[in-house]
Formats: structure tokens, sequence, C-alpha cells
């Protein structure tokens, strides 16, 4: 079974960022409250205050369902609203300013959050600034959540570079196609345990995970920040649901669309499936391809991704099949973000947001005119 969380900013028809996502679940649902469902989609709040999530209701195994019910359950939620605001996929908002936002207040999560904000600075790119795929994987047994865990961890840097989507910030270039996750990795940095640089400890037993997750618990509770003592907290690129029984992908940047997130979701699924996978598992190896995939994108791994696409090829389901050519385009045309810079350079950065815009709002992938 496979579950998929998206994340959205909300912005005014110039794109300026909009935090407002506790007014809109009011205006819908008739109450501030965490989360309300349309059709069979559940649209959540997010700590940042111009994000919403959206997700199904209910895990499935097939990707053309998931789609389906995201697109017409978006579709509706955009109707509930007159269309009045837009909004946009990708990893990060490319021109947000930091005193555009703020973070949700309400509630227990309120909380929470402040807590977060005493621990660590939320008023930061890495919390107010950043929006994931995030791709949830059921596993059958602790054998079966050891062997995907292994492999995931494994296939971070290349899932990285297929979904690099964030290469602006404050409205310019940095150099960098993944700046989401630069911020990411350092939003934590008082308890480094906690993301570990994105990529997790190859585990040998359920007891592994167990003890990082006491070790992350032990430096919360020195800092008296017993509240973050739940088993989402820790944010490395791979985590364990055990209340789901899933492992949850959180190094994702989100995607223009919601084809696009199944694409990738379609390629991971496709090459865990395989027996033939031949990946590195040393943690320093993956943290130096993590980084090629957050500098460059697809660029500097193109070999290594054309191997994989023919392993996921030969492993895909009709289904799987559909999607994966767009990931052959990525793989060849470079990444979101390095489309992004590319196109950049030819038109204003205004006149792109508006194609993300209609991309997420029609379900097609971005193509450059």
């Amino acid at each position: 079974m496979i579950g998929t969380e998206h994340e959205y900013s909300i912005n005014d028809e110039n794109f300026n960022p909009l935090a407002i996502n506790d007014i809109i679940i009011k205006e819908i649902s008739g109450k501030v409250q965490n989360e309300f469902s349309i059709e069979k989609i559940t649209i959540s709040k997010e700590l940042q205050k111009h994000v919403l999530e959206f997700k199904p209701t209910h895990p499935s195994e097939s990707l053309i369902s998931l789609e389906k019910e995201l697109h017409s359950g978006f579709l509706r939620f955009l109707a509930l609203l007159d269309h009045k605001y837009k909004f946009l996929g990708t990893g990060m908002h490319p021109l947000l300013k930091l005193d555009e936002t703020s973070y949700w207040e309400h509630g227990e999560e309120g909380d929470i959050y402040r807590e977060y904000d005493r621990l660590f600075n939320i008023k930061q790119h890495g919390f107010l600034n950043i929006q994931a795929l995030q791709i949830n994987i059921q596993y059958k047994n602790p054998e079966d959540m050891i062997l995907l865990y292994n492999k995931i961890r494994s296939l971070l840097p290349f899932l990285i570079a297929i979904t690099a989507a964030s290469p602006f910030v404050d409205g310019k270039t940095t150099g960098f196609m993944d700046n989401r996750l630069i911020y990411y990795k350092e939003n934590q940095k008082r308890i480094p345990i906690i993301c570990n640089n994105v990529i997790s400890e190859k585990l040998r037993t359920k007891e592994d995970y167990m003890n990082t997750l006491k070790r992350i618990y032990a430096e919360l509770e020195k800092e008296n920040a017993n509240i973050l003592c739940r088993e989402w907290i820790p944010s490395m690129g791979v985590i364990i649901r055990f209340s789901r029984n899933c492992l949850e992908i959180k190094a994702l940047d989100e995607q223009e669309c919601i084809h696009s997130d199944m694409a990738v979701t379609a390629f991971l699924l496709s090459l865990l499936k395989s027996k033939e996978l031949a990946l590195d598992d040393e943690e320093n190896i993956l943290l130096e391809l993590s980084e090629k995939a957050i500098r460059y994108g697809t660029k500097k791994l193109k070999p290594e991704l054309e191997e994989l696409y023919k392993i996921a090829w030969k492993n895909s389901n009709k289904e799987e099949m559909r999607y994966l050519p767009l990931i052959k385009r990525r793989i060849e045309e470079g990444s979101i973000a390095e489309i992004f810079i590319h196109q950049a350079r030819k038109e204003d950065i205004s006149e792109i947001l508006k194609a993300f815009e209609k991309s997420l709002e029609n379900n097609k992938p971005y193509e450059t005119p």
C-alpha cells in the first residue's frame, strides 16, 4: 500500500505567498482545525502558514487511483475557494521573504511549534520555506522493513537528483538545485542527530533504529523538550512510522504537479522490486552522492540514473510503466530545478510560475515553451 503527501504554497495572483492556511481551513470546513476532508482526500495545515498539505484519505495499491483522487479533490478544493488563490508546488517558494510567513499557532500543534521555535528558531527557510513530496510505503514485517529501509537509504541520492526543484531563494539563484535540503539539513543543528545530514545509518535490526530514536529522545529531554519525543521527530531522508507500519521518505522536493509526484513514486517502487540493485551503502559515499545531487540535480549523476532507469523499466508493472517515461525525460532534460534555471534565462520568473500553477491545476508536467 502506498500513500503520498503533497505540500503546496498559497499565493495571490502575483505569486506573493499568503500566510492564511488557518483562514482557508475555516472558510471551507467552518472552523480552525488541523485537517478536513474533500471527496477522497484530506487537506491539512502545515507548520508554515502559507502552505497546505494534500494527501489521500486512505492509502492505495494503485498509483493511478491515487492520482485521480488527489487531482479530483484538489480541483474541488479550488472550486470551493472560487479560484481566488494560486497554488504552487516545487521544493521552496522561489520568491518568499521570511517576514511574509509565520507558523501555525493553534492547539497542541501550536505548542509543539513553539517548542521547535525555542530550540531551533523557526524563523528560517529550513522551517518556513520548505515543501516536500513524502512517500509512505507499507512494510509487511520487520525483515521487510529493514530490507526496504536500506534500499531506500541507498537510493536517496538519486531520488534527490531527480526531484530537485528549489533553485531559487529570495528570488535569486544560489548555484544549488536543491536549496530545500541545504536548509533542511541545518534547521535542527542544535541536535544534529535528528537529521544526520539526511542520510541515516544502515540498519541491521529494528533495534538499531530504536536505539537512534532513544538517542534523539535523550537529547531532547536534556533540553526539556519532551513534547517533541515522538516517532515523527527524526528528519533523516527515510524514517520509520511504526504506528502506520510504513516507511516515510522525507528527502524529496515537491514537484510541479501530482502526475510528476506519481512518476517519482513509480520509479521508486519499480526499483524496490529489483533483486539486481548494486547500490553503495557506505555513509560517506552516499553523502558525497547526495551533495552532487543537491548542487547539480541530475547533471553529475546521469550514467547512474540511466542505469537505474533501465532496472526500473525492467521491474515495472503496466501501471508503473505508464509513469516512467517522465522520469526518462527528467534524466535527459534535467530536474525541475535545472529546467527552471534554464528557462529563467529566457523569460521572467513570474511567467514560469504561471506555467507551474497551471501544471498543478491541470495535472500536466511542465514543458518548456
